[in-house]
């Protein structure tokens, strides 16, 4: 199974930003995260696009 992301270069990333100890899966939690997040985003994207008349912004937000 392909990797959704790279996981590595994530840890590094947050390691470096962050002098604490971070537990083993935190690279998983942040990426559901932001994945939850951009969906949000897309859901109100398209009901404000349907307040305003528009076309849909998204039709289907697959995370």
């Amino acid at each position: 199974m392909p990797s959704l992301y790279p996981r590595a270069t994530l840890k590094r990333i947050i390691k470096s930003h962050q002098s604490k100890a971070l537990s083993k899966n935190v690279d998983v939690l942040i990426y559901l995260h932001c994945v939850l997040f951009l969906q949000k985003l897309a859901k109100e994207s398209n009901s404000e696009a349907e307040t305003d008349k528009a076309k849909k912004v998204l039709q289907d937000f697959q995370g």
